[in-house]
């Protein structure tokens, strides 16, 4: 460890190639040509006299997460503001969401007009504080929305508890929760809605697309018309070239529909998911015991977490470290060392410049709306103190051999050794 950091111009401690994502199976590349040459694109296009891929995906997904009832859907956002929409909430319902999560949690209940409600998060798992979700409710309260954080999962037994006891949906928020297990149960299946996304960086993706699961016939069924323009699939038989969307006039939508190239590449990518998630969750736990030794402390989860999944490994500085340098430069040392970028966590939303409503003519509805919207009317000191404490790097890199897995500890003894480097 006598060398400089790369950072500081000394020689790079790691020279190897990282894993990079997405990775496609064997089925993708064929599937996709099957849905180039099938006449249709999307469900909103005729029916051609077989199954769309997007039926496909649906059957597949929902039986995957032990769910009856799997909508897809275009993102991640639009899953949120689906599941919301789709449970009653509306124009100034109070919605509560952590204030410590990529800024969809907060866009996508701004989207369908409600008020977001930042709340503070628990120290060991970066996920909703159950006492403070209790504390923020109000006689405007009409959904908790909650996430599954980085590879943690949420209180789930305080958080139905607390909406059970107030009458409100739980919405789980599984973007990056792909897999993960809660009392041997998938997540997403817990809570009146599931939200996930499959964007592009996510454990389960086609590039951009999401899906809502639920065991509420009645709640699939809204959340159908809101993702196709108020339509929803035909249940009876449907005559080649003929549409397979049916106009019910029921409920007003938009078009978020996941289109057959998307579905068809999810079909691909759910069959490796078990297996992906397992090989990183043993390089987590390897890498987990290493930083251990060193001072670090490895993100947490909730008590009744069964099966972890690992959308990006995060991991607490020493707070003596902390101390002599900043955790945005020591995250830039280990990038510099390693040869693939170390973060810090989202930014909280109370203080983020893509959380600012105020932006944006849609918002401005009256004063107080506005003044209600307003992030920066909450106090979340625990989401402050992890951002500044803790860095993390996707879980891509958790797929590369063990051997890879102990120069990434290696990395970080050698930036802490030489961490009076970053001072200043």
């Amino acid at each position: 460890m006598g060398n400089s950091l790369a950072i500081s111009g000394g020689p790079r401690l790691i020279d190897r190639e990282w894993p990079r994502w997405p990775q496609p199976g064997d089925r993708a590349l064929k599937s996709l040509e099957d849905v180039l040459t099938s006449g249709r694109w999307t469900i909103s296009c005729a029916y051609q006299g077989r199954q769309s891929y997007e039926r496909q995906f649906a059957e597949a997904f929902a039986e995957y997460c032990n769910s009856p009832l799997c909508v897809p859907v275009a993102t991640g956002t639009a899953a949120l503001a689906i599941a919301l929409e789709a449970c009653g909430v509306g124009a100034s319902d109070e919605v509560v969401v952590p204030g410590l999560s990529w800024v969809a949690s907060s866009s996508a209940v701004l989207g369908i007009n409600a008020v977001p409600v930042l709340v503070d998060v628990d120290p060991v798992t970066y996920c909703l504080d159950p006492a403070a979700v209790e504390a923020a409710i109000t006689d405007r309260t009409r959904a908790i929305s909650v996430v599954h954080a980085y590879s943690a999962v949420a209180d789930l037994d305080a958080l139905l508890d607390i909406a059970q006891r107030y009458g409100l949906p739980l919405i789980e928020d599984c973007a990056h929760a792909h897999g993960a297990r809660y009392n041997n149960w998938p997540v997403g299946a817990f809570g009146t809605a599931g939200a996930f996304s499959m964007q592009g960086s996510k454990l389960l993706t086609c590039g951009e697309g999401g899906a809502v699961i639920t065991d509420d016939p009645e709640i699939a069924s809204r959340a159908e018309h809101l993702r196709a323009d108020g339509r929803v699939l035909r249940r009876d038989a449907v005559d080649v070239g003929e549409m397979e969307l049916m106009e019910t006039g029921r409920l007003m939508g938009s078009n978020a529909c996941l289109s057959e190239f998307h579905a068809a590449v999810l079909l691909d990518q759910l069959d490796l998911l078990d297996q992906q998630n397992s090989r990183r969750g043993r390089s987590a736990e390897r890498l987990s015991a290493r930083l251990a030794e060193l001072g670090l402390t490895p993100q947490g989860t909730s008590a009744g977490t069964t099966e972890r999944a690992y959308y990006r490994y995060a991991v607490r500085l020493p707070d003596e470290v902390l101390a002599i340098a900043p955790a945005d430069r020591i995250a830039r040392a280990l990038g510099a060392e390693l040869g693939f970028p170390v973060m810090r966590t989202h930014q909280p939303l109370n203080d983020n410049p893509l959380n600012r409503p105020s932006t944006r003519r849609r918002f401005a509805i009256d004063r107080e709306y506005m003044a209600r919207v307003d992030p920066a009317r909450f106090d979340l000191p625990v989401a402050r103190r992890i951002h500044d404490s803790v860095v993390s790097f996707g879980h891509e890199v958790l797929l590369a051999p063990l051997d890879a897995i102990d120069d990434i500890a290696e990395a970080f003894a050698k930036v802490l050794s030489h961490v009076e480097e970053l001072a200043g």
